[in-house]
């Protein structure tokens, strides 16, 4: 049953003129009415119909192509497509500490991830409080399809849908049980992927339920593995991104002296300390001493481990007067894990706490009180997110006929929560600390504990810490009291009610008059809670505050398809869409954004189409209620007298007004006064991240221009070429700890001035938050090309090629109204072309296909101007200097073979000319100077599928 279904869509595709993976893509089948043709709704339009083209480009993925693929995850199949950008959150970034860490994301023409959205059958998925969708969360066994539409689509689905639109559809109809099992490894036997699952579907004359679950892992890669991943700064610079050392630092108050313990081993691997009580054991610090430092690359994942388990049911029953009842339901939870280096903790860390060792304390030889940097290698940090997604949706649909025309509606409530929590460990407990390395002693029995022997405190109150003398010298016992322990949990909840209607208002010479109009009502809600020690402060992670917010929103729109044309000459088809939405959301008003499209064919084998479309992104949660992160920002004070703007008028008396005196000197994390213009790190940690309530929301135009050419001389061929054009404006941005400051006393605008406070001795600002503004706009243009050609049956099998290819001509930012725009086309990230050419072969119960994936050559930034640095003088958006890394091709291959007892297996390598991974410094993973989201050896996989 499901072949049939799945040959049906193909040949549906074929007629409509494109090739697959090129063609028109439909959303919701419908059950095709005797002796009359079936009207489907397309993605895109919300108005069925006969004609599957359309005037939007739309690409479409089965799931043949998605298990030739080699890949188990929608991201990470998503992610390949030639109009997809680099992943918003990579695999590589161990370092991110935000809750869509370990999730998958698409970037669709790099406009953002939270600008894309995705629909499950037609209907809203899950997004977090910051507006992203977890595509991880969707188990790509359950996938009948995907559409994408790479155009503006606002005005039929509303926010977020500027960059395109996601719709997956999922399986509708099963007979019997399908199994699959795949397993998947690297070379090196790393990053291994598994996936299972098993469905069963069971069907009447009048209903049908599907059932299914599925298991799936992607596993850790480490950096320590791979030659290319195991120095900070690649093979080619072994000495050098090494950070604080296991064995610590110490040095007194007022500068008089700067020592490291003496110790054995290097930085790979740590030795053992000296006896601290000793002065002769140390030596005098040198950031030339390597043996002090420690490689954290060593402890660091370069690609972070997931697993996702999903059930899913979906049932449909038919009930009187040609109406269907529908209902999906569809759980998954996903987990992820991150584990970077331990924590590189000094004295000043958290500057609002400082820790020092005491002067009293037992293995301080000193006599007075020391700062200290050591990074913490015992322990390294690692956080776990736990993630579940529950989704469901019940439907009552319906035909009816009017005036002898066609009719359907719908209404159908919609309802998707996401709940999550994460538990990091490794950071550390600064109260706690502070005791541990307080006044200390040996007590009689010959154990050191805290206190004084006057005044002692008991080791089940506090575990004194010899931090001096690096891992050698602790045990589990006060890494337990001085380690800290944080949780967060987030969620958010999307709940809407629908109502549509759709149908032929009136029949015109050129064919139907389609309109669909319709109603909404969404609500959301969402929230972000550290736990009440991570807000406190007292712990070496960065202090959050918490997020909680929810809004409403009513919409309605209308659609109408207006034909023209046809069968004339000059004009086989032409045809008009026109649509509307209004949206009136609780926090920000109200907005209202139209489309216009049409389609001429001037003869049988050219279809032309275009489309001008209004489009819009709401506020998220996070924007408008975000409670904020610490954050050390690289920022200007204006008050500086070297490079501030205290010569601009009003500047110099806020200045003074507020505590920078004449005179005053900005300082950087080193206490140094800051050394240019571009000023320099906050030595205290400020808020960044808050929400703000007076937030608009974002506004776009989007243009597309396109030919699809299907010649009659050559059956099997078709091509397509869409033009396009998406900007967008009023983007909401974050507002940098500069621009707070000179909006203060700059432009003397007291909001920004409240968020700021300075030390009232030393003029210095301690404390400053920052948040989200409308500002600037983004910009891209360029080319979609798309081909396919079946070619006749030969002896040697069926033969077929496709091609997708992205050329973006121009991509630019613009930091606010009036600033120069910066084009980012031709740099790391924004690949000026993007292809993928697939030849697929079948002959009998075999089937093979090769892919080739083809990135344009880009701008990197140089590691100096003398190494890794191809032009020196060249320019690019960071200023003078770039390396150009050359073009990469990388091919994959897959082999199939169906048994007679209904099993398949497939065979298949991704890479598999073992290209290997290149020096980045743009495109770093957090561990290492290497692209974690491109490959980094070759894959090898097994596919094994079975019907019962």
């Amino acid at each position: 049953m499901m072949e049939k279904v799945l040959s049906r869509s193909i040949r549906l595709i074929c007629l409509g003129g494109v090739a697959l993976g090129v063609q028109s893509a439909y959303a919701q089948d419908a059950q095709p009415q005797q002796n009359a043709p079936a009207r489907v709704e397309v993605t895109g339009s919300r108005i069925r119909q006969v004609d599957l083209e359309t005037a939007q480009p739309i690409q479409v993925i089965t799931q043949e192509q998605i298990q030739k693929s080699g890949l188990v995850t929608v991201g990470d199949i998503l992610n390949q497509l030639s109009s997809a950008g680099s992943p918003d959150f990579s695999r590589g970034g161990a370092l991110t500490s935000n809750r869509e860490s370990g999730g998958q994301y698409i970037n669709l023409r790099n406009l953002g991830s939270n600008r894309l959205l995705v629909l499950v059958d037609g209907k809203r998925w899950t997004q977090t409080v910051d507006g992203y969708t977890d595509m991880s969360t969707i188990p790509s066994s359950m996938i009948e399809r995907m559409d994408v539409l790479k155009d503006g689509a606002s005005s039929i689905y509303g926010s977020d849908a500027i960059a395109g639109v996601v719709n997956i559809i999922l399986k509708k109809r099963l007979e019997g049980a399908q199994l699959s099992l795949y397993t998947g490894a690297n070379d090196k036997g790393d990053g291994r992927s598994k996936d299972f699952s098993l469905s069963y579907g069971a069907n009447s004359e009048k209903a049908s339920l599907m059932f299914g679950i599925s298991h799936t892992e992607q596993g850790v890669v480490w950096a320590s593995k791979r030659d290319v991943t195991r120095f900070p700064q690649g093979p080619n610079h072994p000495n050098a991104g090494y950070g604080a050392g296991p064995f610590a630092e110490v040095w007194s108050l007022n500068d008089t002296f700067d020592y490291t313990i003496n110790h054995t081993g290097d930085q790979f691997n740590p030795g053992v300390g000296a006896d601290p009580r000793n002065p002769a054991n140390y030596h005098n610090w040198s950031n030339s001493i390597l043996a002090d430092k420690f490689n954290s690359t060593g402890q660091m994942m370069f690609q972070i481990p997931n697993k996702l388990d999903t059930i899913f049911t979906k049932g449909t029953i038919e009930l009187p007067y040609d109406m269907t009842l529908s209902s999906t339901v569809m759980y998954s939870q996903r987990k992820s894990s991150a584990q970077v280096a331990g924590y590189p903790l000094n004295s000043y860390t958290q500057s609002s706490f400082p820790v020092f060792i005491s002067k009293d304390s037992y293995w301080n030889p000193f006599g007075e009180d020391l700062a200290f940097s050591r990074r913490t290698v015992e322990v390294p940090r690692v956080t776990d997110n736990e993630n579940r997604t529950f989704h469901a949706d019940i439907t009552l649909a319906g035909n009816f006929e009017l005036r002898g025309l066609a009719w359907n509606w719908d209404i159908g409530y919609n309802h998707s929560a996401l709940r999550g929590s994460t538990l990091g460990t490794g950071n550390l407990n600064l109260p706690n600390l502070q005791r541990a390395l307080g006044p200390s002693f040996m007590n009689a029995s010959g154990v050191v504990q805290c206190g004084t022997a006057d005044n002692p405190i008991s080791l089940a109150e506090c575990q004194p810490w010899n931090i001096i003398s690096g891992p050698s010298a602790s045990n589990p016992d006060i890494l337990k009291y001085v380690m800290a322990t944080g949780q967060t949990t987030y969620g958010s909840t999307i709940d809407s009610a629908t109502a549509n209607i759709g149908g032929e208002l009136l029949q015109l010479p050129a064919g139907a008059l389609g309109v669909a109009a319709g109603l909404e009502h969404r609500s959301v809600k969402g929230y972000d809670l550290p736990d009440q020690f991570a807000q406190s402060g007292y712990s070496t992670d960065l202090a959050g505050n918490p997020t909680r917010g929810k809004y409403s929103v009513r919409e309605a729109y209308a659609e109408v398809n207006i034909p023209v044309l046809k069968g004339v000459p000059l004009a086989e088809l032409l045809s008009f869409d026109l649509a509307t939405r209004y949206s009136d959301y609780s926090n920000f008003g109200n907005t209202t954004n139209s489309k216009a499209s049409f389609m001429w064919k001037p003869t049988k084998d050219i279809l032309t189409r275009g489309t001008y479309a209004q489009g819009f992104r709401a506020p998220t949660l996070g924007d408008t209620f975000g409670g904020g992160q610490q954050s050390f920002d690289y920022y200007m004070d204006p008050c500086d007298s070297a490079f501030g703007q205290r010569g601009t008028a009003g500047v110099e008396a806020r200045c003074v007004a507020a505590g920078a005196l004449p005179g005053f000197r900005q300082l950087d994390q080193t206490k140094t006064p800051v050394g240019d213009s571009s000023g320099g790190q906050s030595p205290v940690p400020f808020m960044s991240g808050a929400g703000n309530a007076s937030l608009q929301p974002e506004k776009a135009k989007t243009k597309t221009i396109g030919v699809v050419w299907s010649p009659s001389f050559l059956p099997g061929f078709s091509g397509s070429l869409d033009w396009f054009n998406i900007k967008v404006d009023n983007l909401i941005s974050g507002i940098s700890a500069t621009d707070t400051a000179e909006n203060c006393y700059v432009k003397g605008i007291q909001s920004f001035c409240d968020a700021i406070k300075r030390d009232p001795a030393t003029g210095q600002i301690i404390a400053l938050a920052h948040g989200n503004a409308n500002l600037g706009a983004i910009e891209t243009e360029g080319l979609d090309l798309s081909l396919g050609y079946r070619l006749p049956r030969t002896a040697y099998g069926q033969f077929s090629v496709r091609s997708d290819t992205s050329y973006v001509s121009k991509f630019r930012e613009q930091a606010d109204v009036g600033a120069e725009w910066e084009d980012y086309a031709g740099q790391y990230y924004y690949h000026r072309v993007k292809s993928n050419l697939s030849l697929d072969w079948t002959m009998g119960n075999w089937a093979a296909t090769w892919t080739a994936h083809y990135f344009s050559p880009v701008k990197d930034r140089c590691y100096t101007k003398t190494d890794t640095c191809s032009d020196p003088n060249g320019i690019a958006t960071w200023g003078t200097g770039y390396n150009k890394l050359g073009a990469m091709v990388y091919h994959d291959v897959s082999a199939s073979y169906k048994f007679p007892w209904k099993g398949q297996l497939l065979v298949g390598a991704n890479n598999f000319f073992d290209k290997k991974p290149r020096f980045t410094i743009s495109g770093k993973a957090s561990s290492s100077y290497v692209d974690a989201d491109l490959p980094i050896d070759r894959f090898i996989y097994v596919r094994y599928n079975q019907a019962f």
